[in-house]
């Protein structure tokens, strides 16, 4: 780790109570909170005082968390008209400082790094990236962290940052230009001769060349920037092919061939991985009666079998990981990040079946103990690699 900044004085920050965070609002509204009480507290701070960056951030988040992506943009761009520069913790003496490089935008813009470091030993400061003056004279820290994700929307910002790398005062975690690469046709043809791999072809296609369409069926299709299954269909004909860009807008679609991935039991398996430096730690695996596969709608909440499978695959995962290390290997080194994460499934064949390639999907520990009692520990192994990674000092001795 490099030597350590001497401690420079926060006023910024300690001028307004502290951020909520990303964190503590997301455990809140899963464990099924009213977020009513934050943003009526969070409102009356703004009325006393409207220059309340932090309270405006915080609120952005509530809105979002309540359904409102317009509302969490426009309070967002309110607070960073005021200042760009956040803070996740209060000051921690002594703790090295790691500054975290974010594009504006919603939860999809940036690697959610709040959840990996909620309660590491290091001082997180966050600092949001909108044209080259902010990338001049940065902060006072001891590492950087790119956690600007790939998206048309970012790809300014990627090259801003790729461009400021090359005379950065300290350590830069993420290459900004590997993460431009990350689009979803980009990232095929990057792994396209990995060994154990199959990545579906993803052909990026305007709306003139989508309707035109007359290769084989069924396809997947999904407007470019889309994340987690939203304006995501299976289209098995061209009727539905018409269907479908009669009900959405876009002007650009990601195109891939379906794989039918299910078992034979008929369920489809879905893995999410993350890579930390040179290792891998698994996330989740869900376990579906449907083939677009979401945590969320996997039914992992009420089926006891489906978390006893996702237990099983986590304590034998060096099996996993030893059975695809080549594929897992040769994706590593041609994608050439520090952290990424990938979804994931294994193929009829064996091979490792990529859906998708990223850097803001999320790592959480926040699923309830009692029902996911197995989570936790692998949950704090990857936060502690992540840690690592990034700085945090080893803990001493009990």
């Amino acid at each position: 780790m490099p030597q350590m900044l001497s401690a420079v004085p926060r006023e910024v920050f300690l001028t307004e109570p502290p951020l909520i965070g990303l964190a503590t609002l997301t455990r809140r509204a899963m464990r099924g909170e009213s977020l009513a009480p934050y943003a009526q507290a969070l409102q009356a701070r703004l009325a006393a005082n409207p220059d309340d960056a932090n309270a405006l951030m915080d609120l952005s988040t509530v809105e979002q968390l309540r359904g409102s992506r317009a509302a969490r943009l426009r309070l967002q761009r309110e607070a960073l008209e005021r200042r760009n520069l956040f803070a996740q913790n209060e000051p921690i003496p002594g703790a090295p400082r790691l500054l975290v490089l974010l594009a504006p935008g919603d939860f999809m813009a940036n690697t959610p790094v709040e959840f990996l470091l909620e309660a590491a030993q290091i001082n997180v400061d966050f600092l949001y990236i909108r044209d080259e003056a902010d990338l001049v004279d940065p902060p006072p820290h001891d590492m950087a962290f790119v956690a600007v994700a790939e998206s048309r929307a970012n790809q300014k910002i990627l090259a801003l940052i790729d461009e400021a790398a090359a005379g950065w005062p300290r350590p830069m975690l993420n290459n900004p230009a590997a993460i431009a690469r990350l689009t979803r046709d980009g990232a095929c043809r990057l792994l396209r001769e990995v060994d154990g791999l199959l990545y579906p072809d993803n052909r990026r296609l305007d709306r003139e060349r989508l309707a035109a369409f007359s290769g084989a069926f069924p396809i997947i299709v999904r407007p470019v920037d889309s994340h987690a299954g939203e304006e995501l269909e299976k289209i098995s004909d061209a009727l539905e092919l018409k269907a479908y860009l009669r009900a959405h807008a876009a002007d650009e679609y990601y195109v891939s061939p379906f794989v039918d991935y299910a078992g034979p039991d008929g369920k489809y398996r879905k893995i999410r991985l993350a890579f930390i430096g040179d290792d891998v730690y698994p996330i989740h695996f869900a376990v579906s009666s449907r083939w677009m596969v979401h945590y969320l709608n996997a039914d992992m909440l009420h089926n006891s079998e489906h978390r006893a499978e996702e237990a099983s695959f986590m304590q034998e995962f060096a099996a996993f990981a030893q059975r695809h290390a080549g594929a897992l290997d040769g994706a590593k080194r041609r994608l050439g990040l520090d952290y990424l994460q990938i979804d994931c499934a294994e193929a009829e064949d064996g091979r490792l079946l990529i859906f998708e390639i990223g850097t803001a999907m999320i790592a959480h520990d926040l699923d309830c103990p009692i029902t996911f009692p197995y989570k936790s520990a692998h949950m704090h192994r990857l936060f502690d690699a992540f840690g690592r990674l990034v700085g945090v000092p080893a803990a001493g001795p009990a």
